[in-house]
C-alpha cells in the first residue's frame, strides 16, 4: 500500500510524524466504452475548439473562464505560489464533540500511521480522543488543495476524514419544508414501536453487492458460452505470422552456417598456401 501524503500532525511547536493511506476503495468492475461491430476501444482525443486541432498533453493547463469568454490562464507556476503552510502539516484548529460534526461534511477517510519517531506521542493522541470522546479539527492540504478534516479514532488507528467547506454543503427547499404537516400521536407511535422491533446490530458483512454479483456472473456466462468479440484477433494473427516467419529465416541460417563455416576454412588454408608459397618463392630468389 502506497502512501499518498507525508506530513505531521501539529500541535503549535511539537508535531507528529505520519504517513496517509486511502481507508477505502470502490470495487468495480472494469467498463470500456468499445465499438460494437469490432470491440475496438474507444479513444478519447483532446480537440481545440478553436482551430479543432487534437491537443497534445503537454500543451494542456488550466483556465479560468469569465462571462465575457475570455480566459484567465494559470501556470503550474500559480498554482506553486498558492500552496498554503498545511502542504506538509495538518495543522489542528480545535477539538469538537464527534456527535456535533453532521457526516454530510465528511468526503475521504485516510489511514495515519505514525513514523517510528512518533509512535508514542501518536499512541497517546489516539487515546486521549478516544477517552474525551472527542475528534480533532484539522487543515491539510491534499492534491494542491487546502481541506478541511477531522481526525477520528477506528481500531486504534487515527484516520483523517477530509471534509467540506461549509458553503459547499446544499440546503434543501423543499415545498413540504414550508407546510404544516399534521401527524396524529397515535401514527407516531406506532411508527416508533416498529422501528424499535426492527432494531439491530449493524454488521456490514450481512450485506452484499447484489448487483456486481449479478454483473460478474452474467460476464462470466458469456464467456463461458464465447460470446466474445476479438478486436486484437488480427494484430496477434499478424504477430504469429512474422514469428514464424522469423523462426524460418533463422532455421536457413542455421542450416547455412556449417557451410559457410566450412568455406571460411577452405579459403583461409588457401590463403596460407598461397602465403607459404611466397615466402619460399622469397627465399630462393635470394
Amino acid at each position: 500500500m502506497r502512501a499518498v501524503w507525508k506530513g505531521t500532525i501539529g500541535f503549535g511547536t511539537y508535531a507528529i510524524p505520519v504517513k496517509a493511506y486511502s481507508a477505502t476503495e470502490e470495487r468495480t468492475i472494469p467498463l470500456h466504452q468499445v465499438h460494437e461491430p469490432d470491440g475496438g476501444r474507444v479513444r478519447v482525443k483532446w480537440v481545440c475548439e478553436v482551430d479543432g486541432a487534437e491537443v497534445p498533453a503537454a500543451e494542456i493547463v488550466k483556465g479560468h473562464p469569465v462571462p465575457n469568454g475570455d480566459v484567465v490562464l494559470l501556470t503550474a507556476r500559480d498554482f506553486a505560489s498558492l500552496l498554503a503552510p498545511t502542504i506538509h502539516s495538518m495543522d489542528v484548529v480545535g477539538f469538537t464533540p464527534a456527535e456535533q460534526v453532521d457526516p454530510m461534511y465528511f468526503v475521504r477517510s485516510y489511514h495515519l500511521e505514525p513514523e517510528p519517531a512518533g509512535t508514542k506521542p501518536y499512541v497517546l493522541l489516539s487515546e486521549a480522543l478516544q477517552q474525551s470522546r472527542r475528534i480533532a479539527i484539522v487543515k491539510v492540504t491534499l492534491r494542491q488543495r487546502e481541506t478541511l478534516g477531522a481526525l477520528r479514532v477506528r481500531d486504534q488507528v487515527i484516520l483523517l476524514e477530509t471534509m467540506l467547506w461549509p458553503d459547499e454543503i446544499r440546503r434543501p427547499d423543499f415545498p413540504f419544508l414550508h407546510e404544516d404537516v399534521d401527524l396524529r400521536r397515535g401514527e407516531l407511535r406506532n411508527a416508533i414501536s416498529l422501528i424499535e422491533d426492527l432494531t439491530q446490530d449493524f454488521e456490514p458483512g450481512r450485506y452484499t453487492d447484489r448487483y456486481r454479483e449479478s454483473l460478474e456472473a452474467l460476464i462470466q456466462a458469456k464467456l463461458d458460452g464465447d460470446d466474445v468479440l476479438q478486436p486484437t484477433a488480427a494484430e496477434q494473427a499478424e504477430g504469429v505470422t512474422r514469428l514464424l516467419a522469423a523462426l524460418r529465416q533463422s532455421e536457413v541460417e542455421t542450416d547455412r552456417a556449417p557451410v559457410e563455416k566450412a568455406k571460411e576454412a577452405a579459403d583461409k588454408a588457401r590463403q596460407a598456401r598461397t602465403r607459404a608459397k611466397r615466402a619460399s618463392s622469397a627465399k630462393t630468389v635470394e
